[in-house]
């Protein structure tokens, strides 16, 4: 009994040193997401450049496409925003924005001083669709098929690495497989 007494302690810190060892081979980026194979949320938001323009999820469908959630307060969003521009100039891939959580102004002056690589971008001001599609915080990426469903998403800022070896090959797959 005394024995057992002994080893419960120690099975116990066994135990746990397990769990903190397979946690920190974890990926942090890799959120998982219960959108992912399911239909894009739907939503219509007014453009950030014409506030009488709506646009939104209709937008999205028949063909593959990246939609990406960024504001001019993140910093990370900067660090992306040269991946974002250069996907957008070299590929023929739809990149579509969501901007979250920011000022319509503040906004409109970061694509000015940036570079604007969006084919619109819907300003989510109190962040109501960010809410919807599991936005846990700038920047977030979502590759969508051609059906509108959200395939990958991807929590941070892009690497060009990251554009390379997973999202252009996943673009790849996703228009093989779109009738």
């Amino acid at each position: 009994m005394r024995r057992l007494l002994f080893l419960l302690p120690m099975t116990l810190l066994l135990l746990l040193g397990l769990f903190l060892l397979v946690g920190l081979g974890l990926n942090p980026r890799l959120i998982p997401s219960p959108l992912v194979d399911r239909p894009a949320p739907a939503f219509t938001l007014p453009a950030l450049e014409d506030p009488q323009r709506r646009v939104g999820s209709a937008d999205l469908q028949g063909r593959v496409a990246l939609v990406n959630v960024w504001a001019s307060w993140c910093t990370s969003c900067r660090q992306e925003h040269r991946v974002l521009s250069d996907l957008a100039r070299r590929q023929d891939l739809p990149l579509y924005g969501i901007n979250y959580k920011d000022d319509r102004a503040d906004a409109l002056a970061y694509l000015r001083r940036f570079g604007n690589p969006y084919r619109w971008s819907g300003h989510d001001r109190e962040g109501r669709v960010g809410i919807d599609w599991g936005v846990y915080g700038t920047p977030e990426t979502f590759v969508l098929d051609a059906d509108g469903r959200i395939r990958y998403k991807h929590a941070g800022p892009l690497t060009a690495e990251q554009v390379k070896e997973e999202i252009l090959p996943l673009v790849a797959r996703l228009r093989q497989e779109a009738p």
